[in-house]
């Protein structure tokens, strides 16, 4: 297992900050997720780990060792493209043994790390297949395959799930946590997809426009989003950032699963519309000038411009500063 450290990383396209002094440090043996919208810089970051990019300024170390001007093959580190990057030509077993042997490991070893990789991932019975024969997901196997076998102690898989349908991407994610887990790798995993995030990782780091939003563990994101970012990142419906009464340098954000519908006191709203989507209703409603997202459970029957009231504690709300957009810990929500 190793660990992972960047301290003050930057890319620099002329102008353009694609990351801006990002750092941040993995755990030995945890999964870490690079998280947040197109554009943000976490595969540019992925790939400045990789050696595939080289940093503005900053540093990179694995175990503590400087890597920042070693070359990617030295790095002994492993990596899964969002494309599988597959040779057509070759069979399952011949992909998965590529990068072995043309760094030219010992060939008497191939045989047994083959069958253990091949077991691992269910491959077994299919290695004399071509990529053209199988299936996305058993692609994506032989692309996980191919980074295993290298046994190296770092892997960093750049959004591996995205060519996969809804059902297949959930298995993969069960799949490739349970590997990580058994294997004990350390692991860097690109996504801009919350859920993957959430289920999958020990720690996420959220970037917006290159900086390091937020670097927490998938329950503090939720629980304490250090931003109004983070708090409408994380969480379907986003969560509702409404103004404070009387407090122009104040937001107040309450998660629409928190929101209840109350017969007295509250907040009057209108109802706008009202989405069934079967285990829940999402139920979005005007209260003033802000927009509420309520989500509750079961089916929701209520008509367009039916008045309700809504509520929620003082527990379940987050107060943001208005110009930073910064979390406020030292102001005490008030119930509504």
């Amino acid at each position: 297992m190793s660990t992972l450290r960047l301290e003050g990383v930057s890319k620099h396209y002329g102008p353009a900050k694609a990351v801006d002094r990002a750092s941040f440090s993995t755990p030995s043996g945890k999964l870490v997720v690079l998280l947040g919208p197109s554009g943000c810089g976490k595969s540019t970051t992925l790939r400045m780990i990789a050696g595939l990019d080289t940093p503005s300024e900053g540093r990179i170390l694995i175990d503590g060792f400087d890597v920042t001007g070693i070359a990617p093959a030295e790095r002994r580190i492993s990596m899964v493209f969002q494309s599988y990057a597959l040779f057509p030509h070759l069979n399952v077993r011949e992909n998965i043994l590529f990068g072995v042997k043309v760094r030219k490991e010992p060939a008497a070893d191939y045989d047994k790390r083959l069958t253990r990789v091949a077991d691992l991932l269910g491959l077994s019975a299919l290695l004399d297949r071509k990529p053209s024969q199988l299936s996305g997901g058993q692609q994506q196997r032989v692309a996980l395959g191919r980074a295993i076998i290298a046994e190296t102690k770092v892997c960093l898989m750049d959004e591996p799930l995205s060519n996969l349908d809804a059902q297949l991407r959930q298995e993969m994610r069960r799949e490739i946590r349970t590997l990580q887990l058994k294997l004990g790798i350390t692991m860097v995993y690109v996504t801009h997809d919350q859920t993957e995030a959430m289920s999958m990782a020990d720690q996420v780091v959220l970037l917006n426009a290159g900086h390091i939003e937020q670097d927490a563990p998938p329950a503090d994101l939720y629980a304490r989003p250090a931003s109004v970012f983070a708090a409408r990142f994380i969480g379907t419906p986003p969560m509702n950032i409404v103004v404070v009464p009387g407090r122009p340098d104040l937001k107040l954000g309450v998660r629409p699963e928190h929101v209840r519908f109350v017969k007295s006191g509250g907040l009057p709203a209108v109802v706008q519309s009202a989405e069934y989507l079967g285990a829940d209703t999402i139920v979005t409603c005007a209260a003033g000038g802000d927009t509420i997202a309520a989500r509750v459970a079961g089916r929701q029957e209520l008509r367009e411009g039916a008045g309700v009231r809504l509520g929620w504690t003082p527990e379940d709300s987050h107060t943001f500063d208005a110009a930073t957009g910064r979390r406020r810990d030292d102001i005490v929500p008030v119930p509504v």
